[in-house]
């Protein structure tokens, strides 16, 4: 028998002392009275001991969740304050997306795409399917249906998803694949010159709601910049063309950089090289609601239709009233022997311009939230907090909840932030080229469809996070479900 020593236990197997535990958290405490031998039995081995002490602390952090989510209101106590249950769950969701690429798109969605839900009638009844609209740098308009409807249209090209973030490939398969897309025959146009802005027109006729679009083009050496309504429905049919579907409502002597419209489709807002404009839908009439001499590179239109966030070449952002007559705005080549403050652009009555503000480049990308309509998200070309951009045009994307943001960046990156706390929770690359278009899915607007589609829209309900994402490289496909 080994002799004893104060605070040590000899092991038989391994012939060596090893230092004593301390006791489990809640077991009673041992008698100095006891045998070494009762001590020997009775003492756990040091790995049980300490599996079992970090059991027992995760089961009450466990138990501490939940009593917080549960009776206080969903908010955590942390070191780094407090938190929101379901919020927390969510945005540990977002920092962990599936990507997938579809192949033959290159060059087809790298300046704007925008998707929708629509009736088309075909030999066999109306068919409710989800399309795909997508403009691309070189003028060209293409049409593509999500889901498998080809054995209802000819069609020309069929793009199927391929996953390429993440890596690991468990991960990948245990998603579900979103579905494939094709583009029908006569679905391609080339529209003179690049494709600056692809809108859904609602406008109520006769009690319904029909599916126009407003689509415009930026124009360039002779040609104008144009303003278009399109039918989305007619170049699905089996006797007309895309060409045939487009109606133009305005042209300008300008360059259409952005364009917006009102909520019920009554009016269109224009961003041009010359200021801003504002049509009306049903009279065709045009008229500019704002003039400066720097270019009106993105703009926003409230649901009424009377009010336009502009945001200009220089770096300022102005409202405008649009039901006031059009004022000049002179932000450029200002005398330098005036006396006035030469910082402080000059404005008239129709423009609300708060104290400075304005950003430290062009502004890139505008959005208006919608659950707080005082509030708008501004991105610019100078680099800043993580928005890698210097002169690309490159859009915001706000998911439909208004919880996150998420935007490309000329390092060819995608990052995700949260709208709240400003945290970035994704930042990775998984494209060659710049993702400059961003297009939430908008689950709101699909509806169950009986037959072979209800799979497809089965996938569009459940995954409400959706987003597609637009580069030279080609469409891709970022989901979170």
């Amino acid at each position: 028998m080994a002799r004893e020593i104060v605070g040590y236990y000899y092991d038989e197997e391994k012939k060596r002392f090893f230092p004593t535990r301390g006791p489990i958290p809640g077991s009673s405490r041992k008698r100095k009275s006891e045998s070494s031998s009762s001590a020997d039995k009775s003492q756990k081995p040091a790995l049980e001991s300490d599996q079992a002490r970090r059991t027992q602390s995760w089961m009450k952090s466990r138990s501490k969740i939940l009593q917080f989510r549960e009776l206080c209101g969903n908010i955590i106590p942390s070191r780094k304050g407090k938190f929101n249950f379901q919020t927390t769950c969510q945005n540990k969701q977002a920092s962990q997306p599936l990507i997938w690429k579809y192949g033959q798109t290159q060059k087809k969605v790298d300046n704007v795409v925008q998707q929708m839900n629509i009736d088309i009638d075909t030999p066999a009844g109306t068919l409710e399917t989800d399309i795909l609209l997508a403009g691309g740098l070189n003028g060209t308009l293409s049409l593509f249906l999500v889901g498998n409807v080809e054995q209802v249209f000819d069609y020309e090209i069929e793009c199927s998803p391929e996953p390429v973030w993440p890596v690991n490939k468990v991960q990948q398969t245990e998603r579900i694949a979103p579905p494939n897309l094709c583009m029908p025959v006569h679905a391609s146009i080339f529209m003179g010159s690049d494709i600056t802005c692809i809108k859904m027109l609602r406008m109520p006729v006769d009690g319904a709601l029909t599916r126009n679009v407003l689509i415009t083009t930026m124009g360039s050496g002779a040609s104008r910049g144009v303003a278009y309504i399109m039918d989305v429905t007619a170049p699905l049919g089996y006797y007309s063309s895309t060409s045939e579907s487009l109606r133009r409502l305005a042209s300008f002597e300008s360059t259409i950089w952005d364009a917006d419209c009102s909520y019920n489709g009554d009016k269109v807002a224009i961003g041009a090289n010359r200021g801003a404009f504002l049509v009306n839908v049903e009279s065709r009439v045009a008229s500019q609601v704002l003039h400066c001499k720097s270019d009106v590179l993105s703009l926003q239109l409230d649901n009424p239709g009377n009010i336009i966030l502009c945001g200009l070449r220089n770096g300022a952002i102005l409202t405008v009233d649009a039901r006031q007559k059009c004022q000049d705005f002179a932000s450029q080549h200002r005398n330098p022997n005036a006396h006035h403050d030469s910082s402080r652009p000059k404005l008239q009555r129709n423009v609300h311009y708060p104290p400075k503000i304005s950003m430290p480049s062009s502004i890139a990308c505008l959005k208006s939230l919608m659950l707080y309509d005082q509030y708008f998200l501004a991105s610019s070309m100078d680099g800043s907090v993580g928005y890698v951009n210097s002169h690309t045009r490159i859009q915001l994307g706000v998911d439909p909840t208004e919880r996150f943001v998420m935007s490309g960046g000329e390092d060819c990156k995608m990052r995700l932030w949260s709208i709240k706390s400003g945290e970035m929770l994704f930042e990775n690359r998984f494209m060659s080229s710049v993702p400059s278009v961003v297009c939430w899915a908008k689950p709101a607007d699909l509806a169950r469809t009986p037959g072979e589609l209800q799979d497809d829209q089965d996938y569009w309900q459940k995954h409400e996070w959706g987003v597609w994402i637009g580069s030279r490289e080609g469409l891709f496909y970022m989901d979170w479900c």
